[in-house]
């Protein structure tokens, strides 16, 4: 690419926007120019706006430090900066909705990271190994919303991540039936333990809409594209309890699956270990090179040791066995707060800039 392509961040202050921060940081294709959040930060630069609230490993980018910080409410303003956004805000649904249509409507795309638009009949929601094709709809979209370039994509729920890749890597074998428990890191609600400090040594056997999210989100990314919206996958069925844990980054999900044909252990394993999809396919930056890998000791995969495979961007998946009621159960695990949410986004852009639906202004 021989001109980067210039992105904001909407909601750049929370800890999704400030993922999106570092992982764009020397990003070969992108490079953040303007930083948007709410009214009570515009004017101050970055580096203030943040203050003693950065929550990355890594140190804030030197390049972002003086950005002064934009309302994200000035939408003309903001996106007359830019070539496309990222969403990250933290509003109510129906205002994200709102405003991610508004920024459309500036004949800006859109990739989100929220919820808000996740069932919109024509709004593609996709993890882009397994179903980049949804970007197809995007046409469909714009007719709706008046637009030429502009556009809203998202991608789905971090806590799907997990078990939802083997779905598509086993859709031969008819995926029928599954029993899902996720266990969820403290990040996922934003949070750190300094700031969550009850967490410690403690699980919360809920986490609001997070169980509705586990069991329809997967059926849309395996659903299709007809007649300009998106129709949901019918099978399999999922019936799924969300726990948050003691854990900073890192979702794990305990799942139990029943499937049309009777697979083999090895033919699943040798499945996962060989699912690739466009973003392998086209090399691009942020895709892992393996996406899906199979650990064969009995205490994997672990978050300690296993939640920064491929830089955040890959699938632990372990403890593949046949069970007593089920055909299979088996252990994943998903890095939340990069491949489950700006890492995931981001390897979206790059898909939708590679496919051609995102470039300069």
């Amino acid at each position: 690419m021989d001109q980067k392509l210039r992105v904001g961040i909407l909601g750049a202050t929370g800890m999704v926007g400030q993922r999106f921060i570092s992982l764009l940081e020397n990003h070969p294709w992108f490079e953040v120019v303007t930083v948007a959040a709410s009214p009570r930060s515009a004017g101050k630069t970055y580096e203030e706006a943040v203050g003693d609230r950065w929550k990355m490993d890594t140190p804030m980018p030197e390049a972002v430090k003086k950005l002064v910080v934009l309302n994200v409410n000035d939408v003309e303003h903001v996106a007359s900066t830019v070539d496309f956004v990222f969403s990250a805000v933290d509003m109510s649904k129906e205002e994200i909705k709102a405003i991610e249509e508004e920024y459309a409507k500036t004949e800006t795309p859109v990739v989100s990271n929220n919820s808000a638009h996740r069932w919109t009949p024509d709004v593609p929601m996709v993890v882009p190994e397994i179903n980049s094709d949804h970007f197809d709809v995007i046409p469909d979209q714009k007719k709706r919303l008046g637009t030429t370039r502009g556009f809203i994509a998202v991608k789905p729920n971090c806590s799907i991540q997990s078990y939802a890749p083997c779905l598509a890597a086993w859709k031969e074998f008819g995926p029928k039936e599954l029993v899902v428990t996720t266990y969820q890191a403290i990040s996922g609600a934003g949070k750190t333990f300094k700031d969550w400090p009850e967490m410690v040594g403690n699980i919360i056997p809920f986490i609001g809409g997070e169980e509705e999210k586990s069991e329809q989100e997967p059926l849309r990314v395996l659903g299709k594209v007809e007649n300009g919206q998106i129709v949901k996958a019918e099978l399999p069925k999922i019936t799924c309890q969300c726990v948050r844990v003691p854990v900073l980054n890192g979702h794990t999900a305990a799942v139990f699956i029943n499937f049309e044909k009777k697979p083999t252990k090895e033919q699943l394993i040798e499945k996962l270990v060989n699912f690739k999809g466009f973003p392998q396919e086209a090399e691009l930056p942020s895709a892992p090179k393996q996406f899906i890998q199979y650990l064969e000791d009995d205490n994997r995969p672990q978050v300690t040791l296993d939640v920064d495979y491929e830089n955040g961007m890959g699938v632990s998946i372990g403890r593949l066995r046949e069970d007593t009621i089920y055909d299979y159960k088996f252990i994943g695990l998903s890095h939340n707060t990069v491949r489950g949410a700006a890492g995931g986004a981001v390897l979206c852009a790059e898909a939708l800039t590679a496919k051609g639906y995102i470039a300069k202004k």
